[in-house]
């Protein structure tokens, strides 16, 4: 079941994301993993700026995707599924979810280039690599350089 996330999930998707993003661990640059992945003030701030969706299991969240609308596109932001939970396509039913609400005419994410189970998820899911990613990564996120340098852009268009 999908829902909205709401201020008192909090915990549990500071918790969530920081489970989930131990995959990245040893695949992207060492300069750029920190634990947590994510703190909760991050989290917290994100969560002003953006809306969380999550998919509940008996109560119990164990995916969660949010999206943010800069400009004139939409973002789809930490998509991150518990990896006990991995591979049953609450990822997929969370991006059908959120291409449903979008507004603009792309929506594209942002992950980092040797996330290759990341980028393969999304181009099975109807999203190309964007060759314009340093210009779209200036544009629409705010980074750092050296995680710029390390990512990728997909985009997915109405058509």
């Amino acid at each position: 079941m999908i829902k909205q996330c709401q201020p008192q999930d909090i915990e549990t998707i500071y918790t969530l994301i920081n489970e989930a993003a131990e995959a990245y661990r040893g695949v992207i640059p060492p300069d750029c993993y920190h634990e947590p992945y994510m703190s909760i003030d991050e989290l917290s701030r994100e969560m002003e700026e953006m809306s969380f969706f999550g998919w509940q299991h008996e109560g119990q969240l164990v995916g969660v995707m949010g999206f943010q609308r800069v400009k004139d596109v939409t973002l789809i932001r930490h998509a991150y599924v518990i990896t006990s939970w991995q591979r049953r396509g609450i990822g997929s039913k969370l991006l059908n979810y959120l291409k449903s609400l979008y507004e603009t005419e792309r929506l594209l994410v942002g992950t980092w280039a040797d996330a290759f189970w990341a980028i393969t998820f999304y181009e099975k899911r109807g999203f190309r690599l964007l060759p314009d990613k340093d210009e779209l990564l200036r544009t629409y996120w705010r980074i750092p350089d050296r995680q710029r340098e390390t990512s990728v852009v997909l985009g997915f268009e109405l058509s």
